[in-house]
């Protein structure tokens, strides 16, 4: 039986924001990391984050392996950390973190995706979230889809409650959600790797996520880096374009919705982006998001989000034609065929041939032979 945290006796309500600030700024490989120091300073984040808090470092897995774009980039783990330690943030308070999926894996991801030598040389420890006590966490916000997907109760890491956070997601689309960016990191560290049964109401499980951080962290703020973009099916199998911009902001959702407007999508026709705003729970429209930094006005990817062969499936038990069988498929013992399926597709398939193609274009890009060098 988990063990049940008790929230506070009172949870202020949410407050609709005038305006909301995102910093955007055009880098390099030569200059990367001192560029992460100024987007960060540029979007305040000192006035968000305390330096007397321990402070979660959401790291985005979302592949074992390295890929493009897919999963947070190593300078990008390196600036941050360089940022806040040169800025007096004490190391042992810094705690980089991510969770598992049914197909991933926090320990090898750390490895593969370059992170594991910069957490050694920053000497900070990273904590897998497979390693850490779960417990039951009693929401009081008006949560829309979660506690009726886990009506037992939704599991919650316990070292979460009362402790900052800052998401580190990059500039993606995907198959399920549009777009992903800092909302969508908070699923991979909010939900156990069960969290694939809110694939059905993503766009609403995305909104209950910022009511649940609301009530668990005293501040968030999201540094994403979009120096690689990962364009069509993602969040994994991708087309990355190279694009060197970083984003930073303390408002998850007018970070997203910037991100989802440089990608060429109007944020506001994004479902868990329009459903924040209209709470309260973030800005998405971006004519009341001051943006600062460098002028990013004219910058359209023109990005097109497509399904993959795996998402498309399970679009399709889900919602779709094959609806009938989704209690058989998805929430039986015979539900160990559907990872299964994703891991040789994905590995076995697609990595192989048209994954590693897109890595070695990758791999002649400036960025590309930065990554060889992490």
């Amino acid at each position: 039986m988990p063990l049940t945290i008790e929230l506070p006796s009172t949870i202020p309500p949410a407050q609709t924001p005038q305006t909301a600030r995102v910093a955007v700024v055009r880098t390099r490989p030569e200059t990367v990391i001192d560029d992460y120091a100024r987007v960060m300073d540029l979007a305040g984040y000192q006035d968000t984050i305390a330096r007397d808090r321990d402070t979660l470092l959401k790291l985005n897995l979302s592949w074992t392996k390295y890929f493009p774009a897919c999963s947070s980039q190593p300078w990008q783990v390196d600036g941050v950390l360089a940022k806040m330690l040169g800025d007096g943030y004490a190391r042992q308070r810094l705690i980089p973190i991510e969770n598992k999926t049914v197909v991933t894996s926090p320990r090898e991801g750390c490895r593969n995706n370059r992170w594991e030598r910069v957490l050694a040389r920053h000497r900070v420890t990273f904590t897998p979230l497979t390693e850490v006590e779960w417990q039951v966490y009693r929401f009081k916000s008006p949560l829309l889809k979660l506690n009726d997907i886990f009506p037992e109760g939704i599991q919650i890491p316990a070292m979460y409650p009362g402790r900052q956070i800052v998401h580190l997601p990059t500039v993606k689309t995907h198959g399920h959600a549009v777009m992903t960016g800092s909302v969508k990191n908070s699923f991979g560290g909010l939900l156990k790797e069960v969290r694939h049964y809110a694939h059905k109401y993503m766009h609403e499980v995305l909104v209950d996520l910022l009511y649940m951080q609301r009530e668990l962290h005293p501040a968030v703020f999201t540094v994403m880096d979009g120096t690689v973009a990962g364009d069509g099916a993602g969040p994994r199998t991708m087309i990355p374009r190279v694009k060197n911009l970083l984003l930073a902001a303390s408002d998850s959702v007018a970070i997203d919705a910037i991100a989802a407007k440089l990608m060429g999508f109007d944020p506001l026709s994004i479902p868990f982006l329009r459903m924040a705003h209209e709470r309260g729970l973030g800005i998405a429209d971006p004519r009341q998001i001051e943006l600062v930094g460098d002028d990013v006005s004219r910058e359209n990817f023109g990005f097109t989000t497509r399904r993959s062969v795996v998402i498309w499936g399970d679009q399709m038990i889900r919602n779709g034609f094959l609806r009938p069988l989704e209690r058989v498929l998805l929430h039986s013992p015979l539900m160990v065929w559907a990872p299964m399926a994703s891991n040789v597709y994905h590995d076995l398939m697609w990595y192989p041939t048209v994954g590693l193609a897109r890595i070695r274009e990758f791999n002649r890009t400036e960025w590309g032979k930065l990554f060889q060098q992490y």
